[in-house]
């Protein structure tokens, strides 16, 4: 190895240069990004959007008993012969306005492409004729061949949607062979296809489009139509679900806007939500789980590209399920903040959290102090709760701490009693645990102790689950001074269904494992 520094190149030296077109394939790994059908179908109607749309219906056909086609129709500006190629071109750019809700090029096909075997756009604009291309998604992959729709189809196609919702101008994207669609089971199993697709499709499109659909001028319909007898089973309108739409705050004083200095982008403000507690509203709860709807809501151009998460700030846990807050991005995002191609996401830099320690509001309240109340208005509701709760001895060693701090938040703790471990011991084989009243502990047998683990390293507070299951079940023994026949038949009882549940455990890792 040489130490003469004159030996390295800080720049590499090039001798010329060569033009390499993508493979084919790369169609294949275009087509195989894994949009989910709800996400796909949203990032073509943002197409629709940055079109000028005033109305797009979302439209599945039906053929009898089977599903044939879905096409998304607008009413936007639509699209000239080139304009039509550029679309349909693999990497084909055009110019993005700051305020368009596109961003790479792809969407469209990718999104079309992972979901249905072929694609077809037909688009009309104000000065020319209806025009249409269509890509196949198996020919396509092998040599970027794309087909010229017929022009009087194009033109009757476009008829079709005449004021439902096209006029003069507008587009239709549409799906053959999609993968989604049931193959079998009659009417029946495409009935009950299209109630939940649809119900997931309307909760999504209303979530991350409720701005745009909060106007007075913008609106989505999904319908259901036979193509023969053009009986419409379904016009459904969908509803804008606002994140932020409680009718009250959850706290005095909120919500808050604080200021976070980020040095590349400049000042970004964040808006800290408290939602009030227990509510059974649908822009609460049809969020997502109480782990995933709390934390940011990230918004570009009016667009939700995020419902939640803490991004790197901190863990989500239950005593944050009120918190929401709203960031919309700046139009530049630098390294800070990186959309996913599906604008299912946003991936921060250690940066934003960073800010976010130093950020406060006009009055010098901390984004910290934010957090900490909505972890208290959480935390004040549920113990107004557990009053009306019978009070119990608590869980202690062998139990999780955060596991413990939940129980402890939802029941009431009976003041000076010595908490209940829940250990490992030898046992005989036809008990999984035993109850020992003087030490106050509840002994699970070791026996059973791998097959519950399934594999995994153990340790104190492990199988939290199954743990926490035994003390539900018998924290309430040690509260009394005997048991009596009953609750004795009902220790048996238990002790019966759980040696054989972690049997069944047990001979399913032994197979496993051969």
């Amino acid at each position: 190895m040489s130490n003469n520094s004159d030996d390295w190149k800080f720049d590499v030296p090039t001798s010329g240069s060569k033009r390499l077109p993508p493979d084919p394939r790369y169609v294949e790994a275009l087509s195989s990004q894994g949009y989910g059908f709800e996400i796909a179908v949203a990032d073509l109607v943002d197409n629709s959007i940055d079109a000028g749309a005033r109305d797009v219906v979302i439209h599945f056909l039906r053929d009898g008993d089977q599903l044939v086609s879905l096409l998304i129709v607008d009413d936007g500006y639509g699209m000239d012969d080139a304009a039509l190629d550029t679309a349909m071109t693999v990497g084909g750019r055009r110019e993005y306005e700051d305020s368009a809700l596109g961003m790479f090029g792809t969407g469209l096909k990718a999104a079309s492409l992972s979901l249905a075997e072929s694609l077809t756009v037909i688009s009309k604009t104000k000065r020319t004729r209806a025009a249409g291309r269509r890509l196949v998604g198996a020919g396509f992959q092998t040599d970027f061949q794309c087909g010229v729709v017929d022009a009087e189809y194009c033109q009757s196609l476009i008829d079709r949607y005449y004021e439902k919702p096209i006029t003069w101008h507008g587009t239709v994207v549409r799906w053959d062979g999609v993968k989604d669609f049931p193959k079998h089971g009659g009417s029946g199993q495409t009935d009950r296809y299209l109630t939940k697709v649809i119900n997931r499709l309307g909760l999504h499109l209303g979530l991350h489009l409720h701005r745009f659909l909060e106007r007075d001028d913008f609106n989505i319909t999904i319908a259901v139509e036979d193509v023969r007898t053009r009986m419409v089973y379904l016009n459904y309108g969908v509803e804008p679900l606002n994140p932020f739409g409680y009718p009250v705050s959850g706290a005095p004083g909120y919500p808050r806007e604080f200021e976070a200095d980020l040095d590349t982008l400049g000042t970004v403000k964040v808006v800290g939500h408290i939602w009030p507690p227990k509510s059974s509203l649908d822009e609460y709860r049809a969020v997502g789980s109480v782990q995933d709807r709390q934390g940011f809501y990230f918004y570009r151009n009016d667009r939700l590209v995020q419902a939640g998460g803490w991004n790197g700030y901190r863990q989500a846990e239950a005593h944050l399920s009120l918190a929401r807050v709203a960031v919309d991005l700046p139009p530049s995002t630098g390294d800070v903040f990186r959309l996913t191609v599906k604008k299912s996401g946003v991936d921060t830099s250690p940066a934003f959290p960073a800010a976010l320690e130093q950020a406060t509001d006009s009055t010098g309240r901390t984004f910290r102090s934010y957090v900490e109340d909505a972890d208290q208005v959480y935390r004040t509701a549920r113990k107004r709760t557990a009053t009306a709760r019978k009070a119990v001895i608590p869980p202690g060693r062998g139990l999780a701490p955060e596991v413990r701090r939940v129980i402890e938040d939802e029941l009431p703790v009976l003041p000076g009693e010595e908490p209940i471990a829940i250990l490992w011991g030898r046992l005989a084989p036809d008990q999984f645990f035993e109850l020992d009243r003087e030490e106050r502990t509840i002994v699970l047998n070791q026996h059973y102790r791998a097959a519950l683990l399934g594999g995994r390293r153990g340790g104190l507070n492990d199988v939290p689950m199954a743990k926490s299951l035994v003390y539900l079940l018998l924290h309430q023994v040690f509260e009394k001074e005997y048991s009596g026949s009953r609750e004795k038949d009902n220790l048996l009882l238990w002790q019966n269904i759980l040696v054989a549940a972690a049997r069944n455990e047990q001979d399913r890792l032994d197979r496993n494992e051969q």
